[in-house]
């Protein structure tokens, strides 16, 4: 949970700054302190995925779970579900609500919260949390100069939800080997290596889709090793 209460307080404090600020962070520091921590992802993503042991496994996961996400349309749902809440409600006259909703979508809603929780929560490993902390607490200044102190209440869907698969991971990973966890670590490693690359606007992978692919590394591991 440890990521989880960072990122939360960064949230936070980010919201107050934002406030406070009112309008007047720059946006070209923004945009340097993105492509940092696009670069920091990067380097998180290939750490974790030089952890496999066996990757055909990380492979075939990536592919037959890339097939299976695309299919579903994970990525697709995802953000017609954010974009449904949005509609219900945010309204335009109404900025709490509209900041309240906007941010609390663009901190849950993406596979670095369900990446990160789960490596919080099986590998006791907060660092992606750690990261996207730092990046949810920039994103909070510029949202909370621009629509208030509803960003502040965002803090409290990113607990429930990042806590809650968290505890979740948590309890799944009594059930898995070493090596399933090693295998799927290095899946999700690459995963993060693709948000690196979307954050460096280099390209845009569809890493809702490649989500899968971290059951199939835990099936193929049990299977393979």
């Amino acid at each position: 949970m440890r990521g989880t209460i960072v990122n939360v307080i960064a949230v936070v404090a980010g919201s107050l700054l934002g406030v406070f600020l009112k309008g007047r962070f720059p946006e070209k520091v923004k945009e340097i302190i993105m492509q940092g921590l696009g670069l920091a992802s990067c380097l998180i993503g290939i750490q974790m995925a030089l952890e496999s042991k066996n990757i055909l496994i990380v492979i075939f996961s990536l592919v037959i779970g890339g097939i299976c996400g695309e299919l579903i349309g994970i990525e697709k749902k995802l953000n017609g579900a954010g974009a449904y809440i949005q509609r219900k409600l945010a309204r335009e006259d109404d900025l709490f609500i509209q900041g309240f909703v906007q941010a609390s979508l663009v901190f849950c809603i993406g596979a670095m919260a369900i990446m990160g929780s789960i490596q919080d929560g099986i590998n006791n490993d907060p660092t992606i949390l750690y990261n996207k902390s730092i990046m949810d607490g920039f994103a909070s200044i510029a949202f909370a100069a621009s629509t208030g102190v509803g960003v502040l209440f965002s803090a409290i869907p990113v607990l429930l939800y990042q806590g809650g698969i968290t505890l979740l991971a948590s309890i799944v990973a009594r059930f898995l080997s070493e090596a399933m966890i090693l295998e799927m670590t290095a899946t999700g490693g690459l995963l993060i290596f693709a948000i690196g690359l979307n954050l460096l606007k280099i390209g845009k992978v569809k890493v809702g889709n490649l989500l899968p692919s971290l059951l199939f590394a835990i099936l193929f591991s049990a299977f393979i090793l």
